[in-house]
């Protein structure tokens, strides 16, 4: 049993790896938010400079370069799901239910929603107060 804290160190962790593997890049900062069942990741700084020239050079016609770059960050999280998925399942102990992803192309900043089939059992303050009181074996 981890805490609350430690899942969402494991979840940060997970996913940064993800963005290296399948977008070439981990993101600046990232945090994680386990709320009940739901999960929120925020990524801060994930654009790399050849995305960003994308969008500043092409969005003079109309926010295409933007629209580009969503289109292609959503297709990759989509085909990467399931390796995601199990990633968010080993980090959290539950299972992913359904995943919610969006880009800022002005910003830079990802976010990341997913629904657990339930909340994960952590472990509380007073779980880790009886371990440490525990007299060595």
């Amino acid at each position: 049993m981890r805490s609350r804290g430690e899942i969402e160190a494991a979840v940060c962790s997970a996913v940064a790896r993800f963005q290296q593997d399948y977008m070439g890049r981990g993101p600046r900062d990232i945090q994680a938010h386990l709320i009940d069942d739901t999960l929120v990741v925020h990524l801060r700084g994930v654009l790399s400079a050849a995305e960003q020239r994308l969008i500043d050079r092409v969005d003079g016609s109309n926010g295409r370069g933007a629209d580009l770059l969503k289109q292609l960050r959503s297709h990759l999280v989509l085909t990467g799901r399931p390796v995601l998925e199990e990633l968010v399942a080993v980090a959290t102990g539950a299972r992913p239910i359904t995943m919610h992803h969006d880009i800022s192309t002005a910003t830079g900043e990802e976010v990341i929603v997913v629904t657990l089939a339930a909340a994960p059992v952590l472990r509380t303050r007073r779980d880790a107060a009886k371990v440490s009181q525990r007299p060595p074996s």
